[in-house]
């Protein structure tokens, strides 16, 4: 017999395997195995009969399509509710024309015309009540989009414009409300405003030494649907410029006015929801992991888009503090959810890419290219439910400490 030894010695050109006795081929379609294991019991346990088989997956079929039936149940009664919210809000319009319009400064003083502009701003006075609420701190002029757009279109047609500015734009707007079709790059009627617009707003933060920021599309958007595109630009320059939202769009120069941005929402969520809280120090998760993507496109990327006007409509009126009550109300809607024993997939849930609630929203015939919350069955109602439920706890005053203590020079 040959020995080991004398194998290992043996050239390799010697050592040909020997030609298979049959041909290989290629199956195209499903293996015996496949066709006799069950889709209806996990593969670790015994097969079920077939006569078994074909029972539970017809009661499996009846269940998936009851769960689509009452999930549509649910949407329309949803639709119906915010229907009728919307028809109230459109009923107050002759009391906004009455004790708003001719001077909105009464609603701080008045707590039922504040209430019912926290109710929502009717949709014909949305432009106009923003324009006013925002104010134009920046003092400018009626001209200055027409004078920053020409300087972005000189660029542009130079060649001086950042190529890597103009990427970012173009990648920004692709994101931006994909569910409305309006900014689509090729079809969306609003898309050449919204590119034009944000060029000239880089060449406005030019002059500051600031770049672009992602995230911006969608403000801009957001303003665009609800005002011409000279009102709109002036009105985001001046909202961009409270100090909350100048900090998050500040770049490298106000890093550290940032951290003390998270400071101040970790010790808001500690008062006010001490679970959320210590499940997010346990699992080391700071308020730099999700924060920063809700601020930066004012929650567009997040929320229905009908949340979302609302939230602005009282973010416009009552300034920094209002977006961390409404980013604590999201927590406080996503709460039942957040308790995950790893990391990463609490990680996942906050990015709006949980694979389960995926599935389901895939499963019930819901669409994914809204907010990125909404297949957690977060909506207009349930997020403002948990936003007013916050009056037993939310103080004012505990906000204005904190930015004191955090921010002295503010």
């Amino acid at each position: 017999a040959m020995t080991t030894a004398s194998v290992s010695d043996t050239p390799s050109s010697t050592l040909k395997p020997s030609p298979p006795t049959h041909r290989l081929t290629r199956s195209v379609g499903p293996s015996a195995l496949e066709k006799f294991v069950s889709k209806t019991r996990p593969s670790f346990l015994p097969p079920k009969t077939r006569q078994e088989d074909d029972k539970h997956m017809a009661d499996w079929e009846a269940m998936m399509k009851q769960s689509r039936a009452a999930a549509e149940k649910r949407r329309k009664a949803l639709q119906e509710r915010r229907l009728a919210r919307e028809k109230k809000i459109d009923e107050s319009l002759h009391l906004w024309e009455k004790e708003i319009v001719p001077d909105w400064r009464v609603v701080h003083k008045n707590s039922k015309l504040r209430k019912l502009w926290w109710k929502g701003i009717p949709t014909k006075l949305r432009a106009s009540m923003w324009e006013r609420a925002v104010g134009n701190p920046l003092a400018l002029s009626k001209d200055n989009f027409r004078s920053c757009s020409s300087r972005a279109k000189r660029a542009l047609n130079s060649g001086a414009f950042s190529a890597a500015t103009l990427s970012k734009i173009e990648t920004d707007i692709a994101s931006t409300l994909p569910s409305l079709h309006i900014f689509h790059r090729e079809t969306g009627p609003l898309y050449p405003d919204l590119k034009d617009m944000l060029c000239a707003w880089v060449v406005a933060r030019a002059d500051e030494g600031l770049g672009y920021t992602f995230g911006a599309a969608k403000i801009a958007a957001m303003f665009l649907i609800n005002m011409p595109i000279q009102q709109a630009f002036i009105v985001m320059r001046n909202l961009l410029e409270r100090h909350c939202l100048r900090s998050f769009f500040g770049g490298s120069g106000a890093k550290e006015d940032v951290e003390a941005y998270y400071r101040i929402f970790e010790t808001l969520l500690a008062d006010g929801m001490p679970k959320i809280y210590f499940n997010f120090k346990q699992h080391q998760v700071s308020p730099a992991s999700y924060l920063l993507d809700w601020i930066v496109p004012l929650f567009l990327d997040h929320l229905p888009f009908e949340a979302c006007a609302r939230i602005w409509d009282v973010l416009i009126l009552e300034g920094d503090s209002f977006l961390y009550r409404a980013a604590l109300g999201i927590l406080g809607v996503l709460e039942p959810r957040l308790f995950f024993p790893d990391r990463q997939e609490l990680l996942q849930l906050l990015k709006g890419e949980n694979k389960a609630a995926i599935d389901v929203a895939t499963r019930e015939g819901r669409p994914l290219d809204g907010g990125k919350y909404e297949i957690y069955g977060l909506d207009e109602e349930t997020l403002w439910e948990r936003i007013d439920s916050m009056d037993e706890w939310w103080k004012e005053s505990t906000w204005n400490r904190l930015t004191r203590r955090e921010l002295p020079d503010l």
